[in-house]
């Protein structure tokens, strides 16, 4: 048994079943590994940031690692744009990125790079296997580190001769450490400060974004008047009819502000103090206000359902009866006019029950949030990391992690340029994804920064900054593209074709686009 297949059979026994991949001439003993074997299934992109997008929705749906297979130190880089919104959502992903053999490296041969210094920004782990005899519990640990709670990336860097070379057979999983627990102390401070007549809120992301968990904050809220907020950006978020509503921080400074300016305690639940995205001239960083404290109530290491649990022990609020979302269902609009509203209206009026919606809509974003509210009950996962182009591969991945629920695909025409290739992945897995894609051709929330930033002044831009920010000269034919892909597609320019091309998208039993012009 040579390296490569000591590392396949630890992965298994360890609990990976997914890999991922794009190999090259380094990785081919990995992938014969792969294919003799058994246990594995293999999942090929065209494109290295889908196999690590891919790789971030599966964990978020299945809560465990799937590998990835990477060529070089190149491949990893063509991934890190997936892998940096991974680490932000706080998925665990296990990257095999295969190197030059060991004696070659010197020679520093054309694909010769740092391959640990390019992983190590968007790693929580990295090694390098030094032998095919410590490849396996190289890869035990690998996958071991990526378990670690919340989840983390861990990149195994392979080299050649280790893969091919004679090894001592596969390594024993590595079982996964307790959680750590939020101390007592904390908590029971925590509760004092929300028995106290002083505004507070608490602001949530993680874990605590599933339906149990949100029941138990929910109960708090109704006996302490506590106001509870979702991050601007979340890995997922059960939500829907019969669920706990949840209003997340707005993505504009102003209106964050005036959202967040009431409270004198603002309360971290595996999240952060909220700031902005990114600086504006004259607009503060920090988006509440000056006199207001900040508190932690689990970092994002330790157990945020434990720690809910534990304060509602603390305030009584067990036998509380939590806020649910009314059964109310939106209804197609009236009117014919395609807009971010009425497609949103018309997206939530058919969504079907226990789907898993991804976000990557950028502008109509608030739009479908707020219209969604009362659908079906369904997951919603959006961009943790802001970095475009994570929208495609996270529904292939959750699709691959859940075959038995439609995937919902509310994705963006410029942030979809980005990662297109996720749609071949899609067509060749049969995968069960309805994409509404959103064509407005343009760079919509490229518009609004540019003003938000002061870069004009007045109301409009000069021709040269807008001309890049319009996806024209040409016209993207995302019909065209998706079935060039070997994708089924159609087109909906009003309201009523939109809501016909969405059923037959969603009795459709593999990926379906539909390019809703508007």
């Amino acid at each position: 048994m040579n390296g490569a297949e000591s590392l396949v059979h630890t992965l298994i026994d360890s609990g990976v079943e997914v890999c991922f991949s794009n190999p090259g001439t380094s990785e081919m003993h990995f992938v014969a590994a792969l294919d003799k074997v058994a246990g594995m299934r293999c999942v090929l992109g065209l494109f290295e940031g889908v196999v690590t997008g891919a790789a971030d929705g599966y964990y978020r749906m299945t809560d465990k690692p799937a590998a990835t297979l990477l060529h070089l130190g190149p491949g990893l880089g063509n991934g890190l744009a997936n892998l940096h919104n991974a680490r932000k959502a706080k998925s665990g992903i296990v990257n095999i990125v295969g190197d030059h053999a060991t004696y070659h490296v010197e020679y520093d041969a054309p694909l010769t790079a740092d391959v640990e210094g390019i992983a190590r920004p968007i790693s929580g782990w990295v090694k390098t296997s030094k032998s095919a005899k410590e490849v396996a519990q190289d890869g035990a640990q690998a996958v071991a580190a990526a378990n670690k709670y919340p989840g983390q990336i861990a990149t195994l860097i392979l080299p050649a001769n280790t893969a091919w070379e004679p090894s001592v057979g596969p390594a024993t999983a590595i079982a996964t450490p307790a959680t750590p627990k939020a101390p007592t102390d904390r908590i029971e401070a925590i509760a004092d400060i929300l028995k106290s007549d002083e505004p507070a809120a608490i602001v949530i992301t993680g874990f605590a974004l599933r339906a149990k968990a949100l029941e138990t904050a929910s109960k708090i809220a109704s006996v302490t008047g506590v106001h509870l907020y979702g991050q601007t950006s979340n890995a997922r978020l059960e939500r829907g009819r019969g669920r706990v509503p949840l209003k997340t921080i707005p993505y504009p400074v102003d209106a964050a502000v005036d959202v967040l300016s009431p409270y004198k305690h603002i309360i971290s639940l595996s999240a952060k103090p909220p700031v902005a995205f990114f600086a504006y001239p004259d607009k503060p960083s920090g988006l509440y206000a000056p006199d207001c404290s900040t508190h932690v109530l689990a970092h994002e290491y330790e157990d945020c359902a434990a720690a809910l649990e534990e304060l509602a022990e603390c305030l009584n609020a067990n036998d509380a009866t939590p806020v649910i979302q009314n059964a109310s269902v939106a209804a197609i609009p009236a009117t014919d006019e395609l807009n971010p509203t009425t497609i949103a209206s018309t997206v939530a009026h058919l969504l079907p029950e226990n789907a898993i919606v991804i976000d990557e809509s950028i502008t109509c974003a608030p739009a479908f949030f707020d219209q969604t509210s009362t659908a079906a009950p369904h997951d919603w996962l959006q961009i943790c990391g802001g970095s475009i182009g994570a929208g495609f591969p996270l529904a292939t991945g959750a699709a691959v992690a859940c075959p038995d629920r439609k995937v919902v695909a509310l994705q963006a025409d410029g942030s979809g340029m980005y990662t297109l290739q996720a749609l071949w992945t899609q067509s060749r897995e049969n995968l069960d994804i309805t994409t509404i894609l959103l064509s407005n051709s343009a760079y919509a929330i490229l518009k609004h920064e540019l003003k938000n930033v002061g870069a004009v002044s007045g109301t409009q831009a000069g021709t040269v900054a807008l001309d890049m920010m319009e996806l024209n000269r040409p016209n993207l034919d995302w019909v065209a593209l998706a079935k060039g892909m070997g994708v089924e597609a159609g087109r909906a320019t009003t309201v009523s074709t939109l809501a016909t091309e969405i059923q037959k998208g969603l009795q459709c039993e593999g990926p379906y686009l539909i390019e809703a012009v508007f």
